[in-house]
């Protein structure tokens, strides 16, 4: 095992964007240029630079792969309270979209509930369920976007609000990037930023988007490699009666006069070279193992089946990048949509949690199969939660909402932060069960970010609303040996608090 901390040992620190339009920046930018498919119909995902493959170390290797909810993910349909005066208090304000107290699966997580009540999870979740009861699952509960700590006293006088609160597209970018719309790197850009150096050669598939363009993907360094589910695009040539690659290749490397046509020619011919390199990465990968058994891409429940696609093709890439290419930290990035049920919900929303359900657990079976359970944390993350109160057969739009984070090193069968008080304009919400957030996304991330390897001096570049905050571990993230699932007592399960990433990565430079 390497001795070197892949993500504190590196000495890219960028703090400041700057404005110089160089050659280098040229270069940079110009694989987004070809990610956005200007440069040529092939070059859709041809951002990434890498031409040589590493050595693997698979010991060494840790990833991240973000479930992003697009809409608005509805918490009170995902997570249910189920103590009485809770349940009473939900069916009361949600009225026709409420779920029956019966088909709630309740839960017994290691130290309780802290807050207000309990919950269970919904009946679409099963899977999922049973990742927690194992230890492999935990729910943080009421994540939010904040700048900083907000009570509902601020919230009343209007101070410290986050900007443009319930709109989709400022919520998402703030979500991703801890700015609105508009920002142009996310936190998992600026986690990929601080590995590229360890990832050597091919640190330009340290970034990678199944699902399109992301701004959480982006550092300042480090731009997302964009794939398809079904593959990596590759100059297709298939629609041609004569071989015409070589011809289309001498075009595209043409030496035009000038410092950018000759940087044009270079991204060009790394960029058919990346794409190669990825290709015959992952062909080896499905060669090696059968993910099949593991999603159901023919799911007849069109959400499950697309998720599951994408999900199949990061399995195929974690092997590549981990197996072929020598990578040790990769970010993956992997979407659904149709959460925005202002009416609806029950018959769009549960088939959606179906997929949540099907695709992340079949994921971490894959993962399991090939030996990368410890390796490889997915988590979910979504525009904001929505209103307890129904609006007949939907909901609106919200703020705080709990997320569940999937893995062999989550500290798992745990419920993280406190359970707010179900209520119309109660002391956690901010009107019509609008939940007030008591962890902010900042902190969520930065405790991923911990656990990729980033030091305290590292999460203020990656996550600049940090500092605001009284805590940057929330302790969801441990050592890869198995949790306890044994029954807790008060001493050791809700007093101790799980190996912080200091002490992790210590213990990983020692192995």
């Amino acid at each position: 095992m390497s001795s070197r901390n892949p993500l504190t040992g590196s000495s890219r620190h960028h703090h400041s964007l700057g404005g110089h339009h160089t050659r280098r920046e040229f270069l940079r930018r110009g694989a987004l240029v070809a990610g956005a498919g200007f440069a040529a119909p092939w070059a859709l995902d041809l951002s990434g630079l890498a031409s040589a493959s590493g050595s693997s170390d698979p010991d060494d290797y840790r990833a991240l792969v973000c479930l992003f909810m697009y809409g608005g993910n509805d918490t009170y349909d995902t997570f249910i309270p189920n103590d009485t005066a809770s349940y009473q208090a939900y069916a009361s304000a949600r009225g026709e979209i409420a779920r029956d107290a019966n088909s709630i699966v309740g839960i017994d997580p290691i130290g309780g509930f802290s807050g207000a009540g309990t919950f269970g999870f919904a009946p679409e979740l099963s899977a999922l369920k049973t990742l927690f009861d194992n230890g492999d699952a935990a729910v943080v509960s009421n994540v939010g976007t904040l700048v900083r700590p907000l009570d509902k006293t601020s919230w009343l006088t209007e101070s410290n609000r986050p900007p443009q609160l319930f709109s989709h597209n400022d919520q998402q970018s703030f979500w991703q990037a801890s700015s609105p719309e508009g920002a142009t790197t996310g936190w998992g850009g600026r986690i990929s930023d601080l590995a590229l150096d360890d990832n050597g050669a091919n640190s330009s598939f340290t970034s990678i988007s199944v699902a399109g363009n992301a701004v959480l993907m982006n550092g300042r360094d480090a731009f997302q490699y964009q794939v398809s589910p079904t593959g990596v695009t590759q100059l297709d040539t298939s629609r041609y009666r004569y071989d015409v690659q070589p011809g289309i290749r001498e075009v595209m490397e043409l030496a035009d006069a000038g410092a950018y046509g000759a940087s044009y020619v270079s991204l060009s011919r790394r960029a058919l070279g990346a794409a190669e390199t990825l290709s015959g990465a992952v062909a080896t990968a499905n060669e090696q193992y059968d993910f099949s058994p593991y999603f159901d891409v023919a799911s007849p429940n069109v959400a499950l089946a697309r998720t599951a696609g994408q999900l199949r093709m990061v399995a195929q890439l974690i092997a590549a990048g981990r197996d072929t290419l020598g990578l040790k930290r990769q970010v993956f990035f992997v979407a659904m949509g149709g959460f925005d049920n202002h009416s609806g919900l029950v018959a769009e929303h549960r088939p959606l949690l179906g997929a949540i359900d099907g695709s992340l657990a079949g994921f971490h079976e894959a993962m399991r199969s090939i030996g990368a359970h410890n390796d490889v944390t997915s988590f979910t993350a979504s525009d904001f939660g929505r209103t307890l109160a129904g609006n007949g057969d939907g909901s609106d739009h919200g703020w705080g909402a709990n997320h569940i984070v999937v893995g062999g090193s989550v500290a798992g069968r745990r419920v993280y932060g406190d359970v707010p008080e179900v209520a119309d304009n109660g002391p956690d919400d901010v009107g019509r069960g609008r939940l007030l957030p008591s962890i902010a996304v900042d902190q969520y991330a930065s405790t991923l970010a911990r656990w990729m390897g980033a030091e305290s001096s590292d999460l203020p570049e990656i996550l600049p609303n940090i500092n605001n905050h009284d805590t940057d571990d929330l302790g969801f993230m441990t050592d890869a040996e198995p949790p306890t699932v044994d029954p807790p007592t008060v001493e050791t399960d809700v007093i101790a608090k799980p190996a912080t990433a200091l002490q992790r990565a210590t213990r990983v430079s020692q192995n």
